[in-house]
């Protein structure tokens, strides 16, 4: 049996997340159009014939403007030292620029297997995808170079194959129905917020978050789960945009998450959500504790 840890690492919106959920068969990361969407490490369990890998989604490795960054950034480079295999994302669609030869200096100081996946070549065409493999295999920094599109699963199993290859034979590290270690209380609070990040723009996204007030499971299979969020601006003005007119837009993000947590949940959900405004929430010790953006230690 092999059994191991693999960290997927890379830029905001390579698609990290997209293909931890790919791998693992269900909705563990909220995902979006826009960057800096994961803001903590979020961990995933899948089980094979050959044995268990345990899959690693970090926040992209970006420039922090603020303590959140700092923690988000912080996580992801922390995994770097404690895998087994390493993943870097690239997504094939973007040019490479600086943000790219950070994360690429970064690796260089991993002392485990490499793998470069080279992500969304479903929009890609060979011609630009092929010229680009090369010049990362010149780096001679990768174990594996492989194109893949986690949107649409291309290439996925053949990531698989080489990840099992590379892991070191060991036992079983979590139960076989052991899917996440995250609680119910995050997968509740991110669903709204990805909610938050579709139906709004602007600088709304990157400066809103979700805290959940109360969780109350139901006593009974006819009772409703009951969750009470709170959802976080920065700003005095930025409170009427995510309530919108006579609250539609408030609603429009309740009813939509309702409808996705009653699918994750298995069961009926009362969602009451309310705004509040929080100048430099971003800095909050507290608030980033509340949210599961620890500092190192658990700070």
């Amino acid at each position: 049996m092999k059994s191991g840890f693999v960290s997927f690492v890379g830029r905001p919106n390579a698609g990290k997340s997209t293909l931890l959920n790919r791998l693992v068969g269900a909705k563990l990361a909220i995902v979006s159009d826009k960057p800096q969407t994961t803001r903590t490490r979020i961990l995933g369990v899948q089980n094979y014939p050959e044995g268990q890998v345990v899959f690693l989604d970090t926040p992209g490795i970006h420039r922090p403007l603020h303590r959140m960054n700092v923690r988000m950034v912080d996580a992801a480079i922390d995994t770097i030292g404690e895998v087994d295999v390493l993943g870097l994302v690239v997504d094939a669609t973007e040019p490479s620029g600086r943000g790219d030869e950070f994360v690429i200096e970064l690796i260089r100081r991993a002392t485990v297997p490499v793998f470069l996946l080279l992500n969304k070549i479903d929009r890609v065409r060979k011609s630009t995808l092929l010229p680009m493999m090369e010049r990362f295999r010149q780096m001679d920094l990768f174990a594996e170079i492989i194109p893949i599109s986690a949107e649409t699963g291309e290439n996925v199993d053949r990531l698989e194959t080489a990840i099992l290859a590379r892991l070191p034979d060991g036992e079983p590290l979590y139960p076989a129905d052991y899917l996440t270690d995250q609680p119910e209380r995050f997968f509740a609070a991110e669903t709204v917020r990805e909610k938050v990040l579709q139906f709004t723009h602007a600088e709304i996204p990157f400066s809103s978050a979700v805290v959940i007030d109360r969780f109350e499971e139901p006593a009974t299979p006819k009772d409703l789960l009951r969750i009470y969020c709170t959802i976080i601006v920065d700003r005095e003005s930025q409170k009427p945009i995510v309530v919108g007119r006579r609250g539609e837009m408030i609603k429009k993000i309740g009813t939509a998450a309702r409808l996705d947590l009653e699918k994750f949940f298995d069961t009926r959900v009362f969602l009451d959500l309310h705004v509040r405004v929080k100048s430099e929430w971003r800095e909050d010790d507290r608030i980033l504790h509340d949210i599961g953006v620890h500092g190192r230690g658990g700070r």
